[in-house]
């Protein structure tokens, strides 16, 4: 029988952690020896929402058949291709030189999807390893995350499920909670959420990304309660802004310069005079950000700041990400799909990202 973590066993018993990965203590010294990560280096935390990554397959359990040759949105293999290309062109540019070493991605069907997109060059080079569990959304979309093996070891993963007060309501996505130990030997808890939408209007779902609020709470309260001095981010497509009340009086992820558990780092994107992370209907919405604990702040171990998030749109004078809104004016996201028109941009939504350094850097 393999030997677990000591640390991830204690976790475990008390969030009760049904259905998670464990992975050998051998690996994480291995990660230690190599020490791929120096002190004078940072960490690279993405989230990107893909915009409908399917294959072309019927899967007959889900309700994917516009994804395919036959359905409404003529989806093919080339179609499917160029997407995949598109997002690897997205990370290699927002990597800059420096590939994420975490990447949290939402609206991906399945484990197959991640794997040929893994299997890309702009990917394959880097060492990239995928962690995914299928949710009971009905329409088979997933979150999901890639670590780079060389910085990141894998200590547990598992899916949060969301439970709605509400009796027949659809279930929602997961949430996908990763521990792991960086190449720094500082642990990181790391969760991708993409929360229930606003389709049916806003007011009316508001319960059910409360819901799903709840859901990441209790289990960043548990990890708190082991230690309070945890090293936990939050990202994700939460389906609201970071004002509103499933982040602010469920969540408590307050602005920056508040005592308090959980900080969220979009705030300052809001209150300034900059574009959010998608647009709809003229207005932009900062749907997609990043979350993180006390301990973050603190900078005893690892540090991170408000100025350390960033919403990626391209590099200046080349924002490939954005295209002219000739509805609204300005500009918006330039998207893989107009309706059930193939326009073969990147997505809905734009990436965002997250630096961490080690402490000593920082002094």
């Amino acid at each position: 029988m393999k030997r677990f973590f000591l640390v991830a066993a204690m976790l475990i018993m008390v969030l009760s952690i049904t259905n998670c990965s464990l992975f050998r203590q051998n690996d994480a010294s291995k990660a230690q020896s190599e020490n791929v990560l120096t002190k004078d280096d940072f960490y690279r935390l993405m989230f990107y929402n893909v915009e409908n990554l399917f294959d072309t397959i019927d899967d007959p359990l889900k309700k994917d058949e516009d994804f395919t040759p036959e359905g409404s949105y003529r989806w093919d293999g080339v179609k499917y291709q160029q997407k995949l290309d598109n997002i690897a062109r997205v990370t290699m540019a927002l990597g800059n030189g420096k590939m994420p070493d975490i990447i949290g991605f939402c609206e991906v069907e399945n484990r197959n999807v991640l794997e040929d997109l893994n299997e890309l060059s702009g990917f394959k080079s880097f060492d990239y390893r995928v962690i995914h569990q299928e949710s009971l959304d009905e329409r088979g979309i997933d979150v999901a995350l890639f670590y780079r093996s060389g910085t990141v070891t894998p200590i547990a993963y598992r899916s949060v499920r969301v439970q709605f007060e509400e009796p027949d309501t659809r279930p929602t996505r997961d949430i996908l909670y990763f521990k792991a130990l960086l190449s720094s030997n500082d642990t990181l808890h790391f969760f991708v959420n993409h929360w229930p939408s606003r389709y049916g209007g806003a007011e009316k779902t508001i319960p059910y990304r409360k819901a799903a609020a709840r859901a990441a709470r209790t289990v960043v309260d548990s990890i708190l309660s082991l230690n309070p001095a945890a090293h936990i981010v939050l990202t994700g497509d939460f389906n609201d802004d970071p004002d509103d009340a499933s982040l602010v009086e469920v969540l408590e992820a307050k602005t920056p310069g508040t005592e308090a558990r959980l900080t969220n780092f979009t705030y300052p994107y809001k209150t300034g005079d900059q574009r959010g992370t998608l647009k709809y209907r003229g207005n932009w919405n900062y749907f997609d950000q990043f979350i993180v604990s006390s301990a973050l702040i603190d900078g005893k171990a690892l540090k991170t700041s408000p100025a350390d998030y960033h919403i990626y749109y391209g590099e200046p004078g080349f924002e490939f990400l954005l295209e002219v809104d000739d509805r609204f004016q300005g500009m918006q996201p330039n998207r893989t799909y107009w309706g059930r028109t193939f326009h073969g941009g990147f997505s809905d939504h734009l990436p965002v990202y997250l630096d961490i350094y080690p402490a000593e850097k920082t002094q």
